[in-house]
């Protein structure tokens, strides 16, 4: 590959066009006909038609008119890591980007992805982004997230805040947040609190199924009792002398024969004097609003 040479600027070795660019020989590509400037000053070479290709951002600078009639071509990568703009570039040609360029420059080339509008490196970066998040970066990482809208980053930015937010509220990028981002702020904020709702439902539907579960199975048992009987306890026309054996259910039914027992001998039972008496009550009238078969149901009040 031949090296553009510059007197004001450094220009990219062959070595690093091969490390970066991966071309296979020298007769793999027609000649660069772009250079790329980075913030250190380093000149990438490069091809319009790779570009344009991949990018139609880089499309758009390639085919503006150049100014003062100028036959070079630069287009200026500016503001990050000479190493990111070439990975950058690198991806460009062959659609790949080590671990080793993610680990050091995927905040960059996230952004540079954004920019750019390269939809495939901007998913593989914001995977890797997300991967690496930690305590103290998670912060910086969110706003990142939210100018170059990557919502997946962004939900995860968020989770990462709202389960250790006593330990990110130390961290120099929440400072820096709070003093300068009021709206940012407040925006985690809500999602912290729409989070601790979210689970507060979630805990409370899940306490009403399980009581539903119980009421359900104990209705189960109740009728049980009440048609069949359960060890010794069972409908007033079963023999005494026939014990039954525990049904699958016996632990709700153990509780529930106590309660039949205490019921039926309890003087208190008709005034409301006794609570166990109130909770034995309150299930049978339960059973009678649910049961569709008062005709044929053995349980008291459901006749």
């Amino acid at each position: 590959m031949e090296e553009f040479h510059n007197t004001a600027f450094p220009t990219i070795s062959d070595d690093l066009m091969s490390d970066h660019l991966q071309f296979s020989d020298d007769n793999s590509f027609p000649k660069p006909d772009v250079q790329i400037l980075t913030s250190s000053g380093l000149r990438i070479p490069a091809h319009t038609g790779i570009l344009a290709l991949v990018s139609p951002v880089l499309e758009n600078i390639i085919e503006r008119p150049r100014k003062h009639g100028s036959s070079e071509k630069i287009i200026p990568i500016l503001g990050v890591p000479c190493e990111a703009v070439s990975a950058f570039i690198q991806f460009l040609y062959s659609s790949r980007c080590s671990e080793e360029e993610l680990e050091k420059y995927g905040i960059h080339l996230l952004a540079l992805s954004h920019v750019y509008l390269v939809p495939q490196l901007k998913h593989i970066c914001s995977k890797a982004v997300g991967q690496r998040l930690t305590i103290e970066n998670v912060v910086d990482v969110l706003q990142l997230a939210r100018l170059c809208d990557s919502p997946d980053l962004y939900l995860k930015c968020m989770r990462m805040l709202s389960s250790n937010f006593k330990a990110v509220e130390k961290t120099e990028g929440w400072k820096f947040m709070h003093e300068n981002d009021l709206f940012l702020e407040l925006e985690i904020l809500q999602f912290i609190d729409e989070a601790e709702s979210r689970k507060k439902r979630t805990r409370r539907h899940r306490e009403e199924q399980r009581l539903y579960m119980e009421l359900s199975e104990a209705m189960e048992c109740l009728e049980h009792i009440c048609t069949e009987g359960c060890t010794a306890v069972g409908p007033c026309d079963l023999e005494p002398s026939k014990r039954l054996d525990p049904c699958d259910k016996f632990s709700i039914c153990e509780g529930l024969q106590l309660l039949i027992k205490h019921f039926a001998k309890c003087k208190n039972r008709v005034n409301g004097k006794c609570s166990r008496c109130k909770r034995m009550w309150q299930l049978l009238r339960l059973h009678s609003s649910i049961c569709y078969q008062t005709d044929s149901c053995r349980v008291p009040l459901c006749r």
